[in-house]
């Protein structure tokens, strides 16, 4: 996919609009005009003279001027007839709204060519779609939008994009107090995809945040490009990526691709561009509402306020499933805590304040205060609303008063959290966001907006990633190296491996490993799983050790590998790479040995990597308990593993054109001081 040499700008905010077709073409007029569009709107048709009150154009060449933004709502043919006249008249994009295109191939033999054809047509002229609704822009009344909708005007907002107008639509009846600035379809993004009409959005000084609802990437290097504009305009993204990427046969000769599957790898690319990721459209609204009015967050401590202990344990035990952090109050919260909430009242976070103070907007304003002087990144009130067609609200409305109160006396950031999102009646979710404090519907998707926002606020306080590798992938079959090839090349490239030697016999084999001296490994060569095939011996002491092992494996080897004995490790790892097709060469760490499938603990980075983001993922691993010495055991050589896998990522990256598989399984990580070793190494590539 290619970026459109020619700006968004006029289609998305534009002054004049034309629209092609029948009903659907009437309906973007009606929309337009319910808004108060104020520019200029061109109706084209064959036959009507007028339509809504406004004079019938024949054709692209009849029409006044070249329009801003055109919809064009006739069939797939005729579709490339007018888009193909809009760009030769200059026009400056087009809402392509038929089907029938490449998402149609299985039933219409030419949809690939018509999409050709289509983007053919355009030539540098923007066009969305095809198979798509368009998009409304509630900041100019503009809408290039054939339906209902449920929005209304803003003065800024947040975007939300998606390839589905389905979605789109069910986004825009939201009643969360949700300021929409945009929504926005992309279809078949055969030319223009979401990351750049995203680009085009954040560039709008009224947009606050973007949200993504995305099926399948369109072009990291959009996406990229979006990352690397959100940071420096400071208007965070957040993405609900949903489905799997098309992936080639993976080889199943090694553990590394059974650990990266897409969908990891779909979450490492975004957090290494700084872009949040959530896993519900209700968690993607309640994340934008906290983005919108904060920004990302400095880190992830929260405190939590609630008049029931059942709504505090809620919170408690929500937070265990999310990156979040109630942390403890500081000493000089809890004398005035104490005396705003009484003696009755356990200071803690999150806090039950009980109904004491209800009702009593100056003591509930004391104790919020108190929690808000905390400096936590997000401090969240629990309160359901009741039923406003049949029961009363004013204590809840005191409740609401003392929030915003305290926000303003503090300048922190407050939300007010409904533990059902029902609860939280559309009016009042409107004054809240009105007033700057977040109205939070669910208290799960309140914990994920905060898991989220501290994410992007904690990778945005990083340097920026390098750039990601953009190799293509070599022809040829491939190949897979043996044990002994794999490990000269990783020690030619700094990771550590066993001295040994290669034999073609069982004598060869015994005579090597006297050389060597004992105790030694005896290892088959030309098996993936050693293990599993009983290719691999141990703790070999003599010669005539060495000789009967090589004798029983001689079935299944092609040749012997003899290596010296690591001593006992600290822990075992394993690291690994893969090409994946959407963000090319991707690294995989975790627990190693036997424990890769059992633990199942791993981390994925996409390359190239620093040392920093090795740590930062070694930190992350379980496994790193047995690291830092556990339960009186030794310390692991951290600092010589990470230089390891550095070494082991600098490896993919020079080889990142053809390498397709790499495997080291474990790596031995020894007591502080005497490094990590390869003990096992696989490696496939293209000839």
């Amino acid at each position: 996919m290619t970026t459109p040499p020619r700006s968004l700008d006029r289609l998305i905010r534009p002054r004049s609009i034309a629209v092609f077709g029948g009903k659907e073409a009437r309906r973007v007029i009606e929309q337009c005009d319910k808004m108060g569009f104020a520019g200029k709107i061109w109706p084209v048709h064959p036959r009507e003279e007028e339509i809504l009150g406004r004079r019938c154009y024949r054709s692209v060449a009849d029409l006044p001027e070249a329009p801003d933004a055109s919809f064009v709502g006739v069939n797939r043919a005729l579709t490339i007839e007018i888009i193909r006249d809009l760009a030769a008249r200059g026009g400056g994009g087009a809402v392509c709204y038929a089907s029938g295109f490449r998402e149609a191939v299985s039933e219409l033999a030419d949809g690939s060519d018509l999409q050709q054809a289509l983007v053919a047509a355009a030539g540098d002229m923007p066009i969305v779609g095809p198979n798509c609704y368009g998009f409304i822009n509630m900041l100019d009344g503009a809408l290039l939008w054939p339906d209902q909708h449920g929005m209304l005007r803003v003065e800024r907002g947040v975007a939300i994009l998606t390839q589905s107008s389905n979605i789109a639509c069910n986004i825009s009846m939201q009643k969360r107090g949700l300021p929409l600035a945009y929504v926005m379809t992309a279809g078949n993004q055969a030319q223009t995809g979401l990351s750049d009409i995203a680009c085009a959005v954040l560039e709008d000084p009224r947009v606050t945040a973007v949200g993504l609802h995305i099926e399948g990437f369109d072009s990291v290097e959009a996406l990229e490009r979006l990352a690397t504009r959100a940071r420096e305009l400071r208007k965070p993204v957040v993405t609900l990526k949903v489905g799997k990427s098309e992936a080639a046969q993976l080889a199943t000769v090694s553990h590394t691709a059974s650990l990266a599957g897409n969908d990891r790898v779909s979450s490492a690319l975004l957090a290494r561009l700084g872009i949040g990721r959530v896993e519900t459209l209700p968690e993607l609204l309640e994340t934008l509402k906290l983005l919108h009015l904060h920004g990302p967050l400095p880190n992830a401590d929260i405190s939590s306020m609630s008049c029931s202990g059942g709504e505090a344990s809620l919170m408690a035990d929500a937070g265990v499933r999310r990156k979040v952090n109630f942390r403890a109050l500081k000493d000089e919260q809890r004398q005035p805590l104490r005396e705003s909430l009484g003696e009755m009242v356990t200071i803690a976070n999150p806090l039950d304040y009980h109904t004491f103070v209800w009702g009593n907007r100056e003591k509930q304003t004391a104790a919020f205060t108190a929690m808000m002087q905390g400096g936590y990144a997000l401090n969240l009130i629990v309160l359901d609303f009741p039923r406003l067609d049949r029961c009363h609200a004013e204590d809840w409305v005191t409740t609401c008063d003392a929030v915003i109160d305290a926000a303003k006396a503090t300048g922190a950031a407050a939300g007010i959290v409904a533990s059902l999102g029902e609860n939280m009646p559309e009016e009042t979710a409107l004054s809240l966001m009105a007033a700057g404090v977040v109205p939070f519907s669910g208290i799960d998707e309140a914990l994920a907006a905060a898991e989220t926002a501290a994410a992007i606020g904690g990778a945005w306080a990083r340097p920026a990633p390098p750039p990601l590798i953009k190799a293509a992938a070599a022809g040829g079959d491939a190949i897979t190296l043996t044990e002994a090839q794999a490990k000269a090349e990783l020690f030619a490239a700094g990771v550590a491996v066993p001295k040994g030697e290669t034999a073609g016999t069982p004598k060869e084999a015994a005579e090597a490993a006297e050389v060597l001296g004992f105790p030694v490994v005896l290892k088959g060569l030309g098996v993936a799983h050693k293990t599993e095939a009983g290719a691999v011996k141990l703790n070999l002491t003599n010669r005539e050790e060495v000789l009967a092992a090589a004798e029983e494996m001689a079935s299944v080897a092609s040749g012997y590998l003899v290596e010296k004995m690591i001593a006992r490790p600290v822990a075992e790892l394993i690291v690994g790479a893969m090409r994946d097709p959407v963000a090319g060469p991707v690294l995989t760490i975790g627990a190693g040995g036997i424990l890769v499938e059992l633990l199942d603990d791993s981390a994925i980075l996409t390359l190239p990597a620093t040392e920093e983001m090795i740590k930062a993922a070694i930190d992350g691993l379980k496994i790193r308990k047995l690291l830092d010495g556990y339960r009186g055991g030794p310390r692991g050589d951290v600092a010589a593993l990470t230089r390891t896998v550095a070494a082991a990522a600098s490896y993919v990256v020079a080889n990142a054109s053809k390498l397709e598989e790499l495997d080291i399984n474990p790596i031995m990580v020894l007591p502080v001081g005497d490094g990590a070793v390869a003990a096992d190494a696989l490696i496939r590539r293209r000839k």
